[in-house]
């Protein structure tokens, strides 16, 4: 993290995760309340939505990988992203189930929880130079 680049890369990939929060908080809380979807169920389908607004955006602008293979990048965003995501989940029902948080608030804490484990393996896997 001592090179500037390294910095400019994670306030992009903050950015790109603040949209990928507000697209995911957005989609579970619709699931939630006006869906009446099970708040597990509506982790996976806001998930979904959010991981792959989030794949497009790091690909071409955060890590400006689009030289590599599209599929390599994919497959290894996505197991980065399910590596997290299972954090994130475990968190969200423990919050939920465990501490009384309330659905919304407790999906927002574990997505944020999951940030810096998604920075890392994006920066040094999926999206590596060379």
């Amino acid at each position: 993290m001592r090179k500037p680049a390294n910095w400019l890369q994670l306030v992009r990939f903050a950015l790109v995760g603040g949209t990928g929060f507000v697209v995911n908080v957005g989609v579970y809380a619709l699931c939630v309340h006006e869906l009446s979807i099970d708040y597990r169920l509506a982790f996976v389908l806001a998930w979904l939505v959010a991981v792959t607004n989030n794949f497009a955006l790091n690909r071409h602008w955060t890590f400006d990988a689009r030289a590599g293979s599209v599929r390599f990048q994919a497959i290894r965003f996505f197991v980065v992203s399910v590596v997290a995501a299972i954090f994130s989940f475990l968190l969200l029902t423990l919050l939920v189930e465990s501490a009384g948080v309330a659905k919304v608030p407790a999906e927002a804490v574990a997505v944020a929880a999951s940030t810096p484990l998604n920075f890392l393996g994006n920066k040094l896997w999926s999206f590596r130079a060379g």
